[in-house]
């Protein structure tokens, strides 16, 4: 019976096997570190298939800087992490489809990728600018230990390094690139084939963030960049510019699928006096700017006989035989009365025909002062009655970028969520346009500054802020959207270092050990983290009941049925199998022996064969 992993998926180890689908003569075999039998790259040959002259490109365009190698070491590298539920600090835990997750966002990310591989419409982050006062993510690939003892550093109460990146020190853009590079590598797999992601930032990465996006994405993926007018006229910065403004980047993850809809299109000029079949219609240019022969030609009203030729330098948008159609279709309609200098007949232009409904997005929208900073600053202070966030984004900003690139059933997601403010965009779009989106917010549980208004506020951590916006937002909006949140905070791993090397223990100290789980770990716990692993999003609903003595969770009506309790009879699992699920765990310890392990596969052999079945 299969075991399961409880460690994320290498990203070494998915790029392998991308690159054997297409060359799997430069995929073979060798030892780990360990002594362990793993797939490697041939690069010799792999440079052989690719390239016909083996050329040495000593020199190449490239964009880098010291951690970069390490960076991408990180993002690839497996962890033994989970997100354990917490309903406590949830809203409608039960209903809702939203997500509230604490923890850092590079572990996060790696964690959701196989249950939103492929599943994010949209991404919008306002990650640290790196304006000398900000604390950002130090992973453990960017500094060495007594470099970073010597520095300046925080911790939170995961332990995790914070950092704060100021000029003075030498590596100020270093370690802010490869904080951002490795976690966009991973949020890049959980777009959508048709999904964008927007990314806030100021002068002093901007020119960073876009080689990177350009490296991580593609550059053929650049969408373009928004302006967001942040201020008014102040003081300038000493050399006379005054700067009022931050960018917006947008990618795409495949440019090709990706249509930006704007403000639906005033279609005021249409009409339909004449009772046109195809619906309403405006006069048009039947003219082009190129053409030959064949589009060359006089147009006779048969009415007036009047004879009209392309304007100078121009040619008709149509051939002769063309124009035939559109004068039986009805398109092309003569004049019986015109002015001296008018065309004798109209080029109908059919709303029906229209491309599309809505208009371009204008990469200016942003320069209007509802999306100022000081607009979000009074939105905050209305909602908390306290300037509780500094900086927050202005909520019509992100509900704009909401309307512009997702459907009503969308998932959006933020990894620097703040405040939550893209959670709030998601509900007020929501209730403007009766949609069902989906948010995930991950923030790390950062320690609100006891000068801060927050903290005099009552709040503790910045995790603290944004739920309760997420709760005072849903008391405002009065309408029927989802606006609880499921809560899951980072953890370490539910399993015991056993469970992950028992050939390292002696039979003698295994007999010894009473579980493979960790003691202060709960049925959900482990319930949520096989979903992890099996790629189901945390979302959906389930029910938990007794069968015989045993608890027993249904997760979402069958895609997933678990039992963690120990000796589960027979009867259990035959009534979890007559139920034909598509998943199916037990704990090892639900087993008697070998021999009752045994037996549990026969039965889903008979019973449900199409079931996976795994243990813990």
């Amino acid at each position: 019976m299969e075991k399961m992993n409880f460690e994320t998926v290498s990203g070494e180890e998915k790029n392998i096997a991308l690159l054997a689908g297409l060359f799997p003569n430069c995929v073979t075999e060798g030892m780990d570190q360990s002594g362990n039998l793993v797939k490697k790259v041939n690069f010799e040959l792999l440079k052989q298939m690719l390239s016909a002259d083996m050329e040495d490109f000593s020199e190449s365009y490239e964009f880098t800087w010291p951690g970069k190698r390490g960076a991408i070491v990180e993002a690839n590298k497996p962890i033994r992490m989970t997100l354990r539920p917490c309903i406590e600090d949830s809203k409608n835990w039960n209903d809702t489809e939203n997500l509230y997750i604490e923890g850092d966002n590079l572990s996060v990310l790696k964690l959701l990728q196989e249950s939103y591989l492929g599943k994010i419409k949209m991404i919008y982050i306002d990650p640290p600018y790196n304006t000398g006062s900000d604390l950002i993510y130090i992973d453990d690939f960017v500094v060495d230990i007594e470099e970073y003892n010597s520095s300046i550093g925080l911790h939170d109460d995961e332990g995790l390094k914070l950092y704060r990146n100021t000029e003075s020190n030498g590596r100020f853009h270093s370690y802010w690139c490869s904080m951002i590079y490795s976690r966009l590598m991973i949020a890049r797999n959980l777009l959508a084939s048709d999904g964008v992601i927007f990314i806030s930032i100021d002068d002093n990465e901007q020119a960073n963030l876009k080689k990177i996006c350009d490296e991580v994405f593609g550059e053929s993926n650049n969408v373009g960049e928004i302006i967001r007018k942040t201020k008014s006229m102040t003081a300038d910065n000493g050399s006379g510019l005054n700067l009022q403004h931050e960018v917006l980047l947008v990618y795409a993850k495949d440019k090709n699928q990706v249509v930006l809809q704007g403000e639906p299109k005033a279609f005021d000029n249409y009409s339909n006096p004449d009772n046109d079949p195809n619906g309403e219609w405006c006069a048009g240019d039947p003219s082009a700017k190129s053409g030959g022969s064949s589009t060359y030609f006089e147009i006779e009203n048969p009415y007036t006989h009047k004879k009209d030729f392309p304007p100078m330098g121009r040619y008709w948008a149509f051939s002769k035989e063309t124009l035939q159609r559109y004068i039986s279709d009805g398109k092309i309609k003569f004049k019986k009365n015109y002015r001296e200098k008018e065309r004798g007949f109209i080029f109908k232009r059919y709303k029906k025909d229209a491309t599309s409904l809505f208009e371009p997005v204008n990469s200016l929208f942003g320069i209007e002062n509802e999306y100022m900073n000081q607009a979000a600053t009074v939105e905050v202070k209305k909602l908390f009655g306290n300037d509780v966030f500094s900086y927050p984004k202005p909520v019509a900003f992100i509900q704009k970028l909401i309307k512009y690139a997702t459907d009503k059933e969308s998932i959006i997601l933020d990894f620097f969520s703040g405040s939550a403010t893209t959670a709030q965009a998601v509900m007020e779009q929501n209730a403007a346009d009766g949609g069902n989106r989906k948010f995930i917010m991950v923030q790390l549980q950062e320690q609100v500054d006891e000068k801060k208004g927050a903290y005099k506020a009552g709040y503790e951590t910045l995790c603290d802020v944004g739920r309760d916006r997420i709760s005072l937002v849903a008391e405002t909006i009065n309408k029927d959207i989802d606006d609880g949140y499921r809560t899951f905070i980072l953890d370490s791993t539910n399993m015991n270092d056993v469970y992950y090397s028992p050939s390292e223990y002696s039979q003698e100290i295994l007999s010894t050990l009473e579980s493979n789980v960790k003691s202060d770990r709960n049925d959900l716990d482990l319930l949520f983290g096989c979903l992890l692993e099996w790629g189901l999003p945390l979302s959906l609903p389930y029910s938990s009941e007794q069968i015989d003595g045993c608890t027993v969770h249904n997760y979402n009506e069958g895609d997933l049925i678990a039992c963690f309790d120990k000796n589960v009879p027979d009867s259990v699992i035959k009534e979890i199998a007559r139920r034909q699920p598509l998943r199916a765990v037990f704990r090892d310890s639900s087993f008697e022996n070998s021999p009752s392990k045994i037996n549990v596969g026969e039965i889903f052999k008979l019973m449900a064969p199409d079931t996976r079945v795994k243990v813990i």
